[in-house]
């Protein structure tokens, strides 16, 4: 006999408020946010799942960026992230308090966790959503098929980003997305907001399937972070050459940017996958964006039509990167790049 699940019982939109040593996560934040608009179209409320050691000092910052109520998980097992207590801890939340949705980031942290707590409670995951939105399922109706309200639309690249999917998961509960970091938005942080706070520890038992952290070590980076930057000058494949980055490096610096590059130029060896934009990068939402010597592929439009002011440089009138550009220069880069970046240079100094 199959046992139905009943899918009145799920209330609430739940969300993974990732922590590393007790420091939010950005996708924490941006999952909250997302959350909070989630919960309005379903007229519930968002929920922060803070899982770690000696967490309960993050509460206040996530009630401030929106969170309604705080499930906190504290135990010394949850000090570092270690799949096995921490999977547990995420399904006994489920199974206890029944969420409608629960949003995990899709960080290596996200990606780990998010799978195995979707097998233990037996339901769906969509993995690498860069869309979310409350709606019909099937959207368009189907003669002889139920169509059902309020169900969590995931949409994600498909097939190696040359189609976009939206995926419903009608049947199990809760529906379960794992999102990318960046995508959404945080919501404006309200100074003194409150949220419930609820404690639940469903105990901890060490077996065979509990790793034991012997040392960590931490890689420090002298890139900067190109999620974080408000102008980027990205280049692709269209450079030419790693010495011909020296033009996208001089302009960067002319206007106050950080340069940013297409996946061809990574897998060319001419810069760090840390500055890759795109589907298999990441999403990015600067101010402005300068694409130069990029062709558009769709894969690279998943990681940066959220831009604000996108400015395309090519020498092929027919790239599809002029089509979501708001400023489009037909030309040779080699020519245009180093007078747009005196032109920038001429006007500081005018001021």
């Amino acid at each position: 006999m199959v046992n139905v699940m009943n899918l009145e019982e799920y209330k609430g939109v739940f969300v993974f408020a990732q922590q590393v040593d007790n420091t939010l996560s950005g996708i924490a934040l941006e999952l909250v946010g997302k959350g909070k608009d989630l919960s309005k179209d379903l007229g519930t409320q968002v929920t922060a799942v803070l899982i770690g050691s000696g967490v309960k000092g993050l509460c206040t910052e996530l009630a401030e960026y929106g969170a309604d109520r705080i499930i906190v998980v504290d135990d010394p097992e949850l000090k570092e992230y270690r799949t096995e207590p921490y999977a547990h801890a995420l399904a006994e939340v489920i199974k206890k308090y029944k969420p409608e949705i629960m949003l995990v980031g899709a960080t290596a942290i996200g990606r780990d966790l998010g799978p195995r707590v979707s097998a233990r409670i037996h339901t769906g995951l969509t993995a690498d959503c860069t869309q979310l939105d409350i709606g019909d399922f099937p959207i368009n109706p189907v003669p002889g098929k139920e169509q059902k309200h309020n169900q969590l639309l995931m949409t994600r690249p498909a097939f190696g980003g040359n189609t976009i999917a939206t995926i419903a998961c009608p049947d199990f509960r809760p529906q379960m997305a794992t999102v990318r970091p960046g995508v959404m938005q945080k919501a404006p942080r309200v100074e003194g907001a409150q949220a419930v706070v609820e404690e639940f520890n469903p105990g901890f038992t060490p077996d065979n399937k509990y790793v034991e952290i012997m040392e960590i070590v931490k890689a420090v980076s002298d890139i900067e972070d190109i999620m974080d930057a408000k102008i980027l000058v990205s280049g692709g494949r269209g450079v030419g050459s790693p010495e011909n980055f020296k033009l996208l490096e001089d302009l960067a610096a002319a206007i106050g940017g950080t340069v940013s590059c297409s996946r061809a130029v990574v897998d060319s060896g001419w810069k760090p996958k840390a500055l890759q934009v795109g589907q298999t990068g990441k999403t990015v939402r600067p101010h402005v964006y300068f694409a130069i010597g990029i062709s558009g592929a769709i894969q690279h439009l998943a990681g940066m039509e959220e831009s604000d002011i996108i400015v395309a440089i090519n020498k092929d009138e027919t790239a599809p990167i002029f089509d979501v550009a708001d400023y489009g220069v037909v030309g040779d880069l080699n020519k245009i790049v180093p007078v747009l970046t005196e032109k920038i240079k001429e006007a500081r100094a005018a001021k």
